[in-house]
């Protein structure tokens, strides 16, 4: 984690095991078995995709757990299960799994994502239910694909259960907002221009690390524009664009 005048910020990836990023970020030697231990040397967190469509055993979180530095910050997307199929709804029994699974992470479990579908939008009563089920001992965002979510009720009961508002650049496909609803920031970055494809200009990663300063409160940051290496490239720019070097916070 990156600090700079008490604000901290976590810069990394969505996703790790990309097979393409073999001799570009991956040695070509390296075995794929010892990716994760190669991508902690360079970053202190990580947006764990692979959850949404199957959620591993809790003893996967703990092989995870032992496999990473201390101060490494695991984020997890919950399964699609809960927001595509239940959407919200009765959603107890899943979410104890949830919790459960991710015990064996410990200190290490960042944020829990919650990824709406386009076509799930804003009810007050199914948000407001779904909320309330979610352990307050947890950090949670939600990322909204339906422009009926982008309004003050919404954003005001996201506050009233420290939910981070997720801002997601989706390179235009969903709406975009900028909103502070918690004690910290989460963003995800697609991609400007093509949805996981483009790779973000300097001009645009210097304009992310004002965005990042002027909001004075701890953050995550993924790039999930996994093309070409992209991901990698933006994320140490963004990095260097915070002026923080990286592991600081192990010193």
């Amino acid at each position: 984690m990156q600090a700079q005048a008490g604000v901290l910020w976590r810069i990394g990836t969505s996703g790790w095991n990309y097979k393409h990023w073999k001799g570009g970020f991956y040695p070509e030697g390296l075995a794929q078995s010892k990716w994760l231990e190669y991508y902690a040397e360079h970053f202190d967190t990580v947006e764990l995709n692979a959850t949404f469509y199957r959620l591993p055993a809790p003893s996967t979180f703990e092989r995870w757990y032992e496999r990473t530095p201390p101060g490494f910050l695991w984020s997890v997307k919950a399964s699609k299960f809960i927001t595509h199929t239940r959407r919200l709804k009765e959603c107890e029994e899943p979410l104890e799994r949830l919790y459960e699974a991710l015990a064996p992470l410990k200190e290490k479990l960042g944020v829990i994502l919650f990824q709406l579908p386009p076509s799930l939008a804003y009810e007050p009563s199914v948000a407001e239910g779904f909320f309330r089920l979610l352990n307050k001992d947890f950090r949670h965002t939600l990322e909204v694909r339906n422009k009926s979510w982008i309004q003050d009720q919404a954003f005001q009961m996201m506050e009233t259960y420290n939910i981070a508002f997720c801002i997601s650049d989706t390179a235009g496909r969903y709406p975009y907002h900028e909103i502070t609803t918690t004690d910290f920031v989460y963003v995800r970055l697609h991609g400007s221009r093509k949805l996981y494809a483009s790779c973000y200009t300097e001009q645009e990663i210097t304009t992310w690390a004002k965005k990042l300063k002027a909001w004075s409160r701890p953050a995550f940051v993924y790039f999930d524009n996994d093309f070409e290496g992209y991901a990698i490239k933006n994320a140490r720019q963004l990095i260097e664009a915070l002026g923080q070097a990286p592991y600081q916070y192990l010193i």
